[in-house]
């Protein structure tokens, strides 16, 4: 089974990379406990019409990321790591500057600390050198900055097709085989 993997959705767009990152981790049989920040819930509703209840079923824990006492707050809770994804510019700027004023910031900052694998699907375009300073201090501290792009050698046919490579790619980083990502082989 494996370590848990920590996986947070906060509110930038891009909800379905959260879903699809639960969605694989439970085919997997991989344990997902989930923070969503109160802007994800929104975001989560808003563009996959899915709510707490729903992704909740997905993972084998969940909690209130106002929730500072969960058990993902604390390096003694094992992990294999953490994906946010998506990742909004508030959250990475929390990250960022180990501001952990909530659950979600507090596990990433955990994470970081334990020196565990934090993969920030950040989720912003365009980027102001604001924008860039913060992920240069979040991968200086140790996240891995991963802008969920698509691959378009993968030949994806849905936008499902698009989240899963990234999410394959992302899973990769915490290092969970999982055959989503298509592997470049050459022309």
């Amino acid at each position: 089974m494996g370590l848990p993997i920590i996986v947070a959705i906060s509110g930038a767009s891009g909800a379905i990379y959260g879903v699809e990152v639960l969605k694989a981790l439970k085919a997997l049989e991989r344990p997902a406990h989930l923070v969503v920040s109160e802007a994800g819930a929104r975001t989560l509703a808003y563009e996959t019409g899915l709510g707490l209840d729903d992704v909740n079923a997905l993972a084998a824990a969940s909690y209130s990321v106002k929730d500072v006492g969960a058990a993902i707050a604390s390096g003694s809770f094992r992990t294999a790591g953490m994906i946010v994804a998506p990742c909004s510019i508030k959250t990475l700027s929390g990250i960022a500057n180990s501001y952990a004023d909530n659950l979600l910031t507090r596990a990433a900052d955990v994470t970081l600390k334990e020196r565990r694998a934090l993969v920030l699907l950040v989720r912003e375009t365009p980027l102001h050198k604001g924008h860039l300073k913060l992920m240069v201090r979040a991968a200086g501290i140790g996240a891995v900055i991963m802008p969920p792009v698509p691959a378009f050698y993968a030949k994806p046919e849905t936008l499902e097709d698009m989240a899963r490579h990234t999410v394959g790619r992302a899973l990769d980083h915490l290092g969970v085989e999982n055959g989503l990502a298509v592997s470049w082989r050459g022309e």
